[in-house]
């Protein structure tokens, strides 16, 4: 594969900051001559995708609004959403069909999959829909997603149902987007990349010798794995790439991993400043990020008991209140990073407007592990919002109706997605 062409002319940096009165630091609009730095991208401003699910789910009753309609009344989770009215669309009446899976939270693993039966005798996991994304247009950017989480278990999966491991360190992160090797480090990935091209070649080779010995059906196997080889020999050779060129360099600080585990929001918020730097450079343009919520208190001034406890409130008002606490902290830190995406232009546009965000969670009542009627909330991605759309809660409308057209937005020519019924969703309008 020959190495990417870029003109000759010197590229700026995303280090061009205009500097404002008191300090104030305003990144310049994505231009023209930035594109060579970052991506392979022409001066066109891409499209971006977010995924963020929340696993404890959300008390729904605090964010569905009583009628649907661009005039509906703010409930307490969308109060903290104000500022965005305009730019996000609510849902109700989604899910994926036969979610009981072998226990209550199976769910949080197809959430971006729809694959049935969680976890139960025979279940494979599917591809989640970031990674079908990430499969199309992932090697337009130094890294194809980016898979985040606030634990180690993430919400991506492959082609052939194998899990993703989550990111969880923001500092981490920083380092591989921003961080350039050294001369010798670059060199011994080189190696690395060399010596796994090397062990595929192995690999083909004797797949070709027992190719001959195999009957029909296990050839079909044999050809689907191969083909998962010949997938892995090109990302290889693309990381190889990449390791080549600088890393985009930003006027932000390495940040300091938070010590405090059970400080969920501070994490949440975080994770979520490195993932506005990750889509501001164009280093990634497909993001999941895994909102896990744990089995102790959270840091969070009038909490004071467990947070899976709370989720199970079995409607105890006071279990309610000290939930609601956890859960609006949660919005408001949503709607800090609206904010931000907002606020950075990108050739005449907003960045919020060319990043599709899907937030939400696997569970539409956690206090009973049911997995219907889901919490949705899609901000940006240039569609036209301002609005709550009621689907049917008892008759469900399948989730994945909303994930082909986010596809399609992504430059994907599909026209069904997992259990998807329908090629668009009622309520979404470009």
């Amino acid at each position: 594969m020959n190495a990417p062409h870029f003109a000759t002319r010197k590229a700026l940096s995303r280090r061009h900051f205009l500097r404002g009165a008191g300090g104030t630091l305003m990144a310049l609009p994505f231009l023209e001559a930035m594109s060579p730095a970052f991506s392979r991208a022409a001066a066109s401003s891409p499209n971006r995708f977010v995924a963020m699910c929340a696993t404890l789910g959300f008390h729904t009753p605090h964010l569905f609004p009583e009628a649907e309609g661009a005039d509906y009344e703010l409930t307490p989770y969308l109060s903290r959403l104000k500022d965005h009215r305009n730019d996000l669309t609510v849902f109700s009446g989604l899910s994926h069909p036969n979610q009981q899976g072998n226990n209550g939270h199976a769910s949080e693993m197809t959430w971006l999959t729809s694959a049935e039966r969680p976890g139960l005798a025979g279940f494979k996991n599917t591809i989640s829909l970031d990674q079908l994304i990430a499969r199309e247009i992932g090697s337009e950017t130094r890294y194809p997603y980016l898979s985040l989480s606030t634990s180690s278990s993430s919400m991506s999966w492959t082609s052939t149902g194998v899990s993703i491991p989550g990111e969880d360190s923001p500092s981490r992160l920083f380092k591989a987007l921003f961080i350039d090797g050294t001369e010798s480090e670059i060199a011994e990935e080189q190696k690395q990349f060399q010596r796994g091209r090397s062990i595929l070649d192995t690999l083909l080779g004797e797949a070709r010798k027992l190719d001959r010995e195999l009957g029909v059906h296990d050839r079909e196997k044999l050809e689907e794995y191969l083909a998962s080889v010949r997938d892995l020999e090109v990302r290889l050779e693309e990381s190889s790439e990449w390791a080549e060129r600088p890393k985009p360099k930003v006027d932000a600080s390495e940040p300091r991993d938070i010590e405090d585990r059970h400080d969920a929001i501070g994490r949440q918020r975080l994770m979520n400043d490195m993932i506005v730097l990750a889509l501001q450079t164009d280093s990634t343009r497909t993001v999941t990020f895994s909102l896990r919520g744990f089995n102790a208190v959270p840091t969070i001034a009038g909490v004071s008991q467990d947070w899976h406890n709370l989720s199970h409130h079995g409607k105890d008002p006071e279990k309610i209140n000290e939930l609601s606490i956890i859960e609006e902290a949660q919005f408001t830190v949503l709607n800090e990073f609206l904010g931000k995406l907002k606020s950075i232009e990108e050739n005449g546009k907003s960045l919020l407007e060319k990043t599709s965000v899907l937030y939400g969670s696997n569970l539409g009542n956690a206090s009973s592990h049911n997995w219907r009627n889901l919490p949705i909330i899609l901000a940006g991605g240039g569609y036209r919002h301002g609005s709550y759309v009621a689907h049917d809660p008892e008759n469900n409308t399948p989730l994945a109706n909303l994930f082909v057209p986010l596809a399609q937005r992504m430059g994907l020519e599909i026209d069904q997605f997992g259990s998807s019924t329908a090629a668009g969703l009622r309520g979404l309008e470009a």
